[in-house]
């Protein structure tokens, strides 16, 4: 669909004048446009067109993404020579002080300033650009843990809530709703024999021994951009911003920068972690977070990767078994394939578990 950049531009109070636009990056929830200005001393902007499908509630999400935003940049403000600009998504806010707008289609838009000569990877290739991913994300973290005022809004509810997910996939083997339950014996068996483990993150945070936090609950590596230098410069993508556990952010950042194969591996003797790429991603990560998480976040760092990757793999099942109705696929058994590698990736860290403990153990 072809939008009218210019007019939808020019209802945010931006610092400069609309030359053009263009489609930006490969993301797949939201449409993306970089929009140039016409003078060269002025920014760049990031356009983007919200989708109100997936997040039902875009005033909720939006009131996250300024709180955390306007706290991050008042952090930044104290640290002598940063560049609140460059280290901090800054939303640019409408002609009526709002951070959206609605178009006369209905369709809700945001912009945030561009931030140039960055660097973004899908993939880990070496044990610095891990590092400083952690960094990121530990210092992500680190700066709100003091964020005042009431919890955020929960942009999708109990999303890594794992006693949720598993009564999903129980339901959905009950109804078998396309006849694909008979054939998966071995990997229904595999993960449900897992599933009490799993719940430990969560009895631990009604027990009290973990507070929730704010977390950025999707920590691929692709989310932090990096500087001309590949020095961690700024954690985007902030819709799913919300109150979680500590080890949600760790643990899918592990499962997405270790993994020596693509989440979808059909040959799953790749499919394994990367142990110098934990260290390195940890030590980053407790490096900006030593001082801000308990005794007991930290004892359980190691065991978070296990618990995320099960859970994608558990979403990746249910889906498989329910007819491929939520993830995109591109042949038959794709979700099969997925679910067959996460589990790989999830014995792969269990055969390297006492390791990963021993590792966090010294770095703590």
């Amino acid at each position: 669909m072809n939008y009218d950049l210019k007019v939808i531009f020019e209802q945010f109070t931006a610092d400069g004048s609309y030359l053009m636009g263009e489609p930006y990056g490969s993301g797949h929830i939201h449409d993306t446009f970089r929009v140039e200005t016409k003078e060269t001393d002025k920014d760049n902007y990031i356009l983007q067109r919200l989708n109100n499908k997936i997040f039902k509630n875009i005033p909720a999400l939006q009131e996250n993404i300024e709180r955390v935003t306007v706290h991050l940049s008042s952090k930044l403000k104290a640290v002598p020579g940063s560049n609140i600009k460059r280290e901090c998504l800054m939303l640019i806010p409408s002609l009526d002080g709002k951070s959206w707008i609605i178009d006369k289609d209905g369709n809700y838009w945001r912009m945030y300033i561009f931030i140039s000569n960055h660097r973004s990877y899908n993939i880990v290739d070496n044990p610095d650009k891990a590092f400083e991913g952690g960094k990121a994300i530990g210092r992500f973290q680190a700066m709100l843990a003091d964020m005042p005022g009431e919890p955020l809004n929960e942009t999708i509810p109990r999303f890594h809530d794992i006693e949720n997910r598993l009564e999903i996939l129980e339901r959905t083997i009950k109804q078998n709703p396309v006849g694909r339950v008979e054939s998966l014996t071995e990997e229904i068996s595999q993960y449900l024999k897992r599933g009490e483990e799993m719940k430990t993150i969560l009895k631990l945070g009604r027990a009290g021994k973990i507070p929730l936090r704010i977390t950025h609950n999707d920590t691929k590596f692709n989310n932090i951009l990096l500087d001309e230098n590949d020095k961690a410069l700024c954690v985007i993508d902030l819709d799913t911003v919300m109150p979680g556990y500590v080890h949600y952010d760790f643990g899918d950042a592990i499962r997405t920068v270790t993994n020596t194969a693509a989440e979808d591996e059909k040959e799953l003797s790749k499919v394994k972690m990367d142990i110098n790429l934990f260290r390195a991603y940890a030590k980053g990560y407790l490096s900006e977070t030593g001082s801000t998480l308990n005794q007991v976040e930290k004892e359980y760092l190691a065991f978070a990767p296990k618990l995320i990757t099960y859970t994608i793999g558990v979403r990746f099942l249910t889906d498989f078994i329910d007819g491929d109705n939520y993830f995109k696929i591109h042949h038959e058994f794709h979700n099969l394939q997925r679910t067959r590698a996460q589990l790989k990736l999830v014995m792969s860290m269990e055969e390297q578990y006492g390791e990963m403990q021993r590792i966090i153990g010294e770095l703590v």
